[in-house]
């Protein structure tokens, strides 16, 4: 299975988190905004790491930020590219760059409903 912890306050993140549901086809990853009470503790993270970048646990590994993107790619189509892209001399450094600016920012991008809005017998008010 593959688990992504996500900011369920966010819209531009629940736009991205439906948008992985809708490509999910054989629901390999599952979901988790790091405001449901207990995910920090069971995912063994803290509340800086949740609120600075997307974390993804994924074939006994923890990536975060642009690599947890790629890695959700390839969960979710069934394939092992955006990961070996990723890892291409270049790219890691230019894709976290670009993932620092999108995640910095992104309480100002287009999204959607926040997902802690949708869902909101799941988010607790305590982690913001």
């Amino acid at each position: 299975m593959v688990d992504l912890i996500f900011d369920g306050r966010c819209g531009f993140c629940a736009r991205a988190v439906y948008l992985t549901q809708r490509l999910d086809r054989h629901q390999r990853v599952s979901l988790y905004p790091y405001q449901r009470p207990g995910v920090i503790e069971e995912f063994g993270l803290s509340l800086e790491q949740v609120q600075d970048a997307v974390w993804l646990l994924y074939d006994g590994q923890v990536f975060s930020g642009a690599a947890a993107i790629n890695g959700v790619l390839d969960a979710t189509l069934g394939r092992r590219i955006f990961l070996r892209i990723y890892r291409l001399p270049g790219m890691r450094w230019l894709q976290e760059r670009v993932y620092r600016v999108i995640a910095d920012n992104r309480h100002r991008l287009p999204g959607r409903t926040p997902w802690c809005e949708e869902h909101p017998g799941e988010c607790s008010v305590d982690q913001d």
